[in-house]
């Protein structure tokens, strides 16, 4: 697994994750989601971002945490997977944390079935779970959102 050092640390209700920095192009405020129909369940709908459409994630219905509405305090960060770039809504972004790679587990050693999480970092004070982007739409979900945005006119 590579191991950036550099990510990028969010928060969902309490608990931080991250994103390796070279994965984001931006980080903002909360933005209006417009729904597209068909979409898949995770996905919340898209937004229009300097003219480019992007479809905005909802890590929560992934992650099974409690559900709530988009608030405006939350900002959406902008990623770029090798296949898409996506948006995803966040609690609030905490900034960039330089982690040693000796201080980064795999977690699908320690659970596998973990597809989402690439790695756990260990921090003085609690643990970070590293997002993998490019596993985090399955396969059928990246089709279901590429005919849900294709059919859309709002996309």
């Amino acid at each position: 697994m590579a191991r950036p050092d550099l990510l990028v640390v969010f928060t969902l209700d309490a608990q931080r994750y991250a994103i390796p920095l070279a994965a984001i192009e931006k980080v903002f405020p909360t933005a209006e989601i417009t729904p597209i129909p068909k979409a898949p369940e995770i996905v919340l709908g898209v937004v229009n971002i300097r003219g480019r459409i992007v479809p905005v994630v909802n890590l929560r219905r992934r992650f099974r945490l409690p559900e709530r509405e988009p608030e405006i305090y939350d900002h959406m960060i902008v990623a770029s997977t090798g296949r898409r770039t996506l948006a995803i809504v966040v609690d609030g972004a905490a900034g960039v944390l330089e982690i040693p790679e000796s201080e980064i587990t795999a977690l699908r050693d320690l659970l596998p079935g973990t597809e989402y999480v690439e790695g756990v970092a260990r921090l003085p004070d609690g643990l970070v779970l590293i997002h993998d982007l490019e596993t985090f739409l399955s396969l059928e979900e990246e089709n279901l959102l590429d005919r849900a945005m294709n059919e859309s006119p709002e996309a």
